[in-house]
């Protein structure tokens, strides 16, 4: 006796729809970016807050990064994105051929600490000004939004390194506050370091006086 689905298989099994590759977004891969930068920059500052970063880390570090933003200029969907992607490239030449002695961008906490956009107050053409992506085609999307005077937003992933290494806003280039903070800090330990200098030359003046 036939089965009722003789003759039906190969049509069913012609008719079954196998749902697409997930297509990869354009965003920025940093995982080489994080691992350099916990691994041969951070631990030292760490241990011991006064240490300078090998200048070759440094430069290294800031390289991971004008990497990525040329490899998502080469296939960028608009002249527009392409020119900005080139220009934040172009702003880290200087710093991988001449590396400042300290990360002059954000702290991780700083970045982890930024306003999350919630999904409902985004539209489906809301885009990443970075990799172009609709914040929306993730179904985990992390965007966030920089407390800058244009409030820009840009998914998490693609503006982390940017502001671990330079600290302004990628759109309009503002100074998002904390690096201004940090090199008021890194200074006043200078003029505390030339202070406890002067005296320790005062006192050793004495001491020579004493038993001149």
């Amino acid at each position: 006796m036939a089965s009722q689905y003789e003759g039906k298989l190969p049509h069913l099994e012609h008719n079954i729809k196998t749902p697409p590759p997930p297509t990869r977004r354009r965003q920025i891969d940093m995982s080489t970016f994080t691992s350099h930068l916990t691994s041969t920059i951070t631990p030292d500052h760490i241990t011991n807050p006064h240490s300078i970063p090998n200048p070759v880390d440094l430069s290294a570090a800031f390289r991971l990064v004008q990497d990525q933003f040329l490899t998502l200029a080469s296939s960028a969907p608009s002249q527009e994105n392409q020119s900005f992607l080139l220009s934040l490239a172009q702003s880290l030449e200087e710093d991988t051929l001449h590396p400042p002695t300290s990360l002059e961008g954000t702290s991780q906490e700083f970045v982890d600490s930024l306003d999350r956009v919630p999904r409902k107050s985004l539209s489906p053409d809301d885009k990443c000004p970075i990799c172009m992506e609709n914040f929306l085609d993730d179904p985990y999307c992390l965007v966030a939004e920089l407390p800058c005077g244009g409030r820009h937003r840009l998914d998490l992933e693609c503006v982390g390194p940017w502001l671990r290494t330079k600290g302004t806003c990628p759109c309009c280039r503002a100074d998002l506050g904390e690096r201004k903070k940090r090199k008021e800090a890194e200074e006043r330990e200078k003029e505390k370091g030339k202070k406890q200098e002067v005296e320790e030359e005062e006192e050793e003046d004495d001491m020579d006086g004493l038993y001149a």
